[in-house]
């Protein structure tokens, strides 16, 4: 029998009425062989995955423990983290599916269910589904694809072209692929006048040339039209809104981005009136809560297909009309939603959240040898083991990661420092205790093409502003004001955050080395991934040589940050 959505929650309404022994059998049945199975429907399926990060291979991700909305935003998907992420979607503690959405119990079912994602496992999957449904199936790439790995960085991300080439991706949208620079972007995905070396559709309607001023001129094409299923089918292309702020502008100059909800309207207008279209999706890099106002203010979107906040969403969050979708990160999950379109208009949609639980998977003997051959040439460099970790390592949550902490130990003890800053990315694999570093390890938390490392004297009044502004950016109620990320992960500091509060009110007791901070006093600062251009050695080299001394790994777990 398989185990389509429907299917599931008939199964956890009968399951109330069932004695312990009988639940714990059902639960068993839901094993992960059958989490990969999917009944179809209708004449369309789009498959979804987004924020792989370069990650190649099959890894741990932990997902965040801690994911604060404010005001309407508090208890409801996506910030929804542990026991009320299982209890909203019903599913059970111990489960493959509760490890791979969840950060309960991390370790032990890490070991027990094996690493996820995988782009050879991935394609395995996509294969499989094209096989069943020929010409009526398109997948789709959200972004911060090229980004996030040794192999991408040291080939100027041509190993990830290859690969998305191979897996066939059909349309594909930007966000850190620009931290490659906008030349390397159009060699890779061409513009609105010419084709890159990507196979696919490259859509992103709000970024914007103002060489000339404003409102400037697209630089790519907005959309495209693919034919699938015998429905015609717009698909719309958002790019990371605050790129040039949440980069270096070097990477992009003369470029805007923006949300241009009102342009996208005009769009979706153009698309079901001039173009006859049947359906609309967005296919989107702005971050979850970003897509749920834009699609309160867009009309005729059918479907959103979101990245950027990392967040796997098992069941979609509707929007009046519109389906909003997010397919998590570090190729963990493979969305598939399968439309039934009638008349110009989706009649009805059925969609699953495949966690590519790689071990029940077999991989794609083409891709897998293509990995094999693009990581040869650097293979003995990325294995060099620099130390042991006895402690759980990990970036995501709100407000601290363990790995971060490794970074900042190294910031520290390179420019004796008394405070050190690290961004609240929040791409990075997770290594369970009594894991091997390696290099590898290291470039998956810092391989960008910013990663000089810098040390300046800072007063205390300057720490508090950046903190402030960096949890406005993270708490404002306005989601559209929000840039991504989790907030800055501080060294040596310790402080209270009332996220409901208004900006320059949020952080109180603000410590450094334990005492309060005081607002005139210069204290010595170190950080990474600076917006200007600094000539400090690379962040990877220190964190290395920081773990070739150190050789074991003890992180003091204990919280420095305390939420009201």
């Amino acid at each position: 029998m398989e185990v389509t959505r429907r299917d599931f929650m008939k199964l956890l309404a009968i399951a109330g009425g069932l004695g312990i022994t009988d639940r714990d059998r059902l639960w068993a049945a839901l094993s992960p062989e059958r989490l990969l199975e999917f009944e179809p429907l209708g004449n369309v399926t789009l498959l979804h995955m987004t924020d792989s990060h370069a990650t190649l291979l099959p890894v741990h991700f932990r997902e965040p423990d801690t994911l604060l909305g404010v005001g309407p935003e508090k208890g409801r998907p996506p910030f929804l983290t542990g026991e009320a992420f299982l209890a909203h979607y019903g599913l059970t503690r111990g489960s493959a599916e509760a490890h791979a959405l969840t950060y309960l119990d991390f370790a032990e079912l890490a070991r027990r269910f094996g690493r996820m994602g995988g782009y050879a496992h991935i394609a395995t999957l996509v294969g499989q589904v094209r096989a069943e449904r020929p010409g009526r199936t398109l997948l789709l790439d959200g972004g911060d694809t090229l980004q996030g790995s040794a192999t991408s960085l040291w080939t100027d991300a041509q190993d990830m072209v290859e690969v998305i080439n191979q897996l066939g991706v059909d349309v594909m949208c930007p966000h850190w692929e620009f931290t490659f620079g906008i030349d390397r972007v159009k060699e890779i995905f061409g513009d609105k006048d010419s084709r890159g070396s990507f196979r696919g559709d490259f859509v992103a309607q709000n970024v914007m040339d103002i060489s000339w001023g404003p409102p400037g001129e697209p630089v790519f094409h907005p959309y495209v039209i693919r034919e699938t299923g015998g429905v015609r089918l717009g698909i719309l292309g958002q790019a990371f809104p605050y790129t040039p702020i949440s980069h270096p502008q070097r990477f992009v100059p003369d470029l805007s981005f923006g949300i241009r909800d009102e342009q996208a309207q005009a769009l979706v207008d153009e698309l079901r009136g001039e173009h006859k279209v049947d359906a609309v999706v967005l296919l989107s890099h702005n971050g979850v809560a970003v897509d749920l106002k834009m699609a309160e203010r867009v009309r005729g979107l059918d479907v959103i297909l979101g990245g950027h906040t990392h967040d796997g969403i098992p069941a979609p969050i509707r929007v009046g009309d519109t389906l909003v979708i997010n397919s998590g990160a570090h190729g963990k999950f493979l969305s598939r939603l399968d439309l039934d379109v009638r008349n110009g208009r989706v009649a009805d949609f059925r969609y699953k959240l495949i966690p590519v639980l790689s071990q029940y998977i077999a991989p794609d003997p083409a891709m897998a040898a293509l990995i094999e051959r693009l990581r040869a040439p650097f293979a003995e460099k990325l294995a060099e083991p620099l130390a042991v970790s006895e402690t759980l390592l990990y970036r995501r949550g709100n407000f601290n990661g363990t790995f971060d902490e490794v970074i900042l130990a190294a910031l520290r003890e390179r420019y004796d420092a008394e405070v050190a800053f690290s961004p609240g990315f929040r791409w990075g694999v997770s290594l369970l205790p009594g894991a091997t570093i390696t290099l590898e390890d290291v470039y998956s938390h810092t391989a960008l093409t910013y990663p000089n490392t810098w040390s300046r004297e800072m007063s205390g009044d300057e720490i508090r502003t950046i903190m402030e502004d960096v949890a406005d950016n993270l708490f404002n109620a306005d989601p559209y004001y929000r840039q991504g990320g989790d907030m800055v992960r501080v060294g040596g500091v310790s402080y209270t955050i009332h996220p409901e509060r208004r900006l320059g009110e949020r952080i109180t007791d603000l410590r450094i080395g334990g005492k309060p901070v005081e607002a005139a006093r210069r204290y010595k600062a170190a950080g990474w991934a600076s917006m200007m251009e600094v000539d400090g050695p690379p962040v990877f080299d220190l964190v290395a040589d920081h773990l070739r001394r150190v050789k074991t790994v003890r992180v003091d777990t204990s919280p420095r940050v305390t939420v009201r």
